[in-house]
């Protein structure tokens, strides 16, 4: 798939998450906590992702150690941003990320946020 591929399946993505938030009763005003989520096998290169991260203005969690259900390792970590459930905002947040995952041979894996009445 290619790179543009990749991210118009990513827009797809944040629009159906975003109004299926609007369509349960998520307030569209209020700011929510959006976490966006990476991972990777090498360490050093999610922590070279984080920095990037942080340096676009997100909030970075520290990266985490997952054994996998076949007993593989992989790192992950969190890039945590305050939006309204605005589609162009989290596509904007989407390039950046995306490109920053694709910089450093990591896994950008969508984001998520919680309900807000």
């Amino acid at each position: 798939m290619s790179a543009q591929q990749e991210l118009q399946e990513w827009y797809g993505f944040n629009l159906e998450t975003v109004e299926a938030l609007h369509s349960d009763g998520s307030n569209p005003e209020a700011a929510h906590t959006i976490e966006y989520h990476f991972a990777g096998q090498d360490f050093d290169l999610l922590e070279k992702a984080a920095v990037d991260a942080f340096k676009a203005g997100f909030e970075v969690t520290d990266a985490e150690e997952l054994i996998l259900d076949d007993g593989g390792t992989i790192f992950c970590f969190d890039a945590i941003a305050e939006r309204k459930l605005d589609v162009s905002l989290i596509n904007q947040d989407t390039d950046k990320l995306l490109a920053i995952a694709n910089k450093h041979g990591v896994h950008y894996d969508g984001w998520g946020t919680y309900f807000i009445e």
